[in-house]
């Protein structure tokens, strides 16, 4: 019999319920924890779920006496790198934070020296990589279906950092995980918008290539989208466009024009379960889980790289250098 894992779950909210899917499929995972400041929510939750679990409204708490060794961090953008500190520090094993991973770069960098130093296993919520259409297209491009990956076109609705972030992981999950080599983009901030308490423009718009080459347009929000959301990858012997669930759009192989994808599972529960499958095997294993925060990282720096490339008009070379906070809202300070 495998080992079983005492799982704690900080946030019992919509996210939450999402990550409660995929614990409840595995074996090894035991919930003996529910943390939320609105005890109400975590006694429903705990009853929806069935979790043979203590309440708990202050996480710090939890730390103390249940000393986990998993921990699901399912709130707000801000208070992610506060709380992943404080659970590495406990000695929790592995901690499974929702995405984005923080406002700032220099935040999301902090996570780097976090790992380092404790040791803990850390991922964050790309889950659409576990999406039967997203993982069948990851073996199509390594085994050469489409041919030389040219192009793809990335959109995401409006938010670059809530929602392009996973844009920006799935193209690079497609991409053989090759970091981005320059950015240059635009932003329209007529209007703001918020995610879970973070400002962001209405659209933006630009242009980005990889270490390898690979060119990519993306648009995040406003008119005229060819796609909601996903890749459209172009090759020199077809192209696919692949949504953020791994659902297929048009399609085409030039020396087979009758060739169409299958139909896939497009839901949340088999993205939820391969999310914990992967990093409790990785915690077993010591093998680096599929939402690794390095990978995450590589997402984030396009994202405010982005940013900065809007802020000072002009292209921004990669790795990210000199940007400690948010470029953005650098740029909507001095509108004020």
């Amino acid at each position: 019999m495998g080992r079983s894992f005492r799982v704690a779950m900080i946030g019992c909210g919509r996210r939450g319920r999402k990550h409660a899917l995929g614990l409840k499929a595995d074996s090894r995972c035991e919930v003996v924890a529910l943390v939320d400041i609105k005890r109400d929510v975590a006694e429903e939750f705990k009853k929806d779920f069935e979790f043979d679990a203590a309440i708990y409204e202050d996480y710090k708490e939890m730390l103390k006496k249940e000393k986990p060794d998993i921990v699901t961090v399912c709130l707000w953008t801000e208070l992610h790198l506060p709380i992943v500190r404080d659970c590495a520090e406990a000695g929790v094993k592995a901690i499974l934070c929702e995405k984005p991973m923080a406002p700032t770069w220099g935040e999301s960098l902090e996570y780097d020296r976090i790992v380092k130093q404790t040791g803990c296993q850390l991922t964050f919520g790309h889950q659409r990589r576990f999406a039967e259409g997203n993982l069948l297209v990851r073996k199509w491009i390594k085994e050469g279906l489409f041919g030389k990956i040219l192009r793809m076109d990335l959109y995401s609705p409006r938010h670059l950092l809530d929602c392009g972030t996973h844009t920006f992981d799935q193209a690079l999950s497609f991409n053989d995980e090759i970091p981005a080599k320059w950015v240059i983009g635009a932003v329209d901030i007529s209007e703001t918008i918020s995610y879970f308490d973070v400002k962001a423009e209405i659209m933006a718009a630009g242009h980005l290539v990889f270490q390898n080459g690979v060119r990519a347009n993306i648009q995040v929000g406003g008119p005229d989208m060819d796609m909601w959301g996903g890749v459209r990858v172009v090759g020199s012997e077809g192209f696919i466009e692949v949504f953020w669930d791994g659902n297929f759009g048009k399609a085409c192989l030039y020396n087979d024009p009758t060739w169409q994808p299958p139909e896939v599972d497009s839901g949340d529960r088999i993205q939820m379960e391969g999310l914990i499958r992967n990093a409790v095997d990785a915690l077993e294993t010591g093998v680096e889980p599929e939402l690794s925060y390095k990978k995450a990282l590589r997402a984030a720096e396009i994202i405010f790289a982005f940013y900065e490339s809007a802020r000072l008009h002009r292209r921004i070379e990669l790795p990210l250098e000199g940007v400690e906070g948010n470029p953005l809202y650098m740029m909507l300070d001095s509108q004020n």
